[in-house]
């Protein structure tokens, strides 16, 4: 019983220190804040990326206190505002924002699905956007490579935004979470104000962690 209380307060203890690292800006991935983080604690247990999740979430608040509330609503309502220009291309806020777990590093990431990323620049540019920078990402997908472009806009508040750029195909492909491990289900314009309207702290978790 003892070693089982000790393996889990160790990884407990990993998964902190991963999220610290992740909070800081010393690591970037999830892979890497937990081997940086094992390794400095001379522990062999890597925890779940979910485990470090929770432990972000668990950190950030501590350290923003109330402000943090504040900002997730703010970022919500601009996230509304870019998706209302991408209204062609069935724009979904995802990623820590849609989750309601945005810290005072998180950006905005918004999905949106056309054949032609020049359009949806266009719509960004014709809205008043300032883009700061594009690029073209492959990454592995449910086992399929992905070719996705990636648009990055600086906002009044200085906080930036991330719209990816799916193939019109892939609306209807059920993604799962690498972090959550649940579905990714994102928020509509529609979804969104009414989130704003009635319960604009929700967060959105898989239901085993309430």
């Amino acid at each position: 019983m003892a070693r089982r209380t000790r393996r889990a307060e160790l990884r407990k203890a990993v998964a902190r220190e991963a999220a610290w690292l992740l909070y800081t800006g010393q690591a970037r991935e999830y892979k890497m804040a937990k081997e940086m983080a094992a390794e400095s604690l001379g522990a062999r247990i890597l925890p779940s990326n979910l485990e470090v999740a929770l432990e972000l979430d668990r950190l950030a608040d501590e350290l923003e206190g109330p402000e943090r509330a504040e900002r997730l609503i703010e970022m919500r309502r601009e996230a509304l505002e870019v998706m209302r220009a991408l209204r062609p291309f069935w724009p979904r806020l995802v990623g820590s924002v849609w989750r309601g777990i945005a810290h005072r590093g998180s950006d905005i990431d918004i999905e949106v699905f056309c054949d032609e990323p020049r359009q949806v620049l266009e719509a960004l540019k014709g809205a008043g956007f300032r883009i700061t920078r594009s690029e073209v990402v492959e990454k592995q997908e449910e086992g399929q490579l992905v070719t996705c472009h990636h648009i990055y806009l600086a906002l009044p508040s200085g906080r930036e935004v991330e719209v990816i750029v799916r193939p019109e195909a892939m609306r209807s492909v059920a993604r799962r979470c690498e972090v959550f491990g649940d579905i990714i289900r994102g928020l509509s314009i529609g979804g969104l104000e009414a989130l704003l309207r009635e319960d604009p702290l929700r967060k959105f978790l898989p239901e085993r962690q309430g």
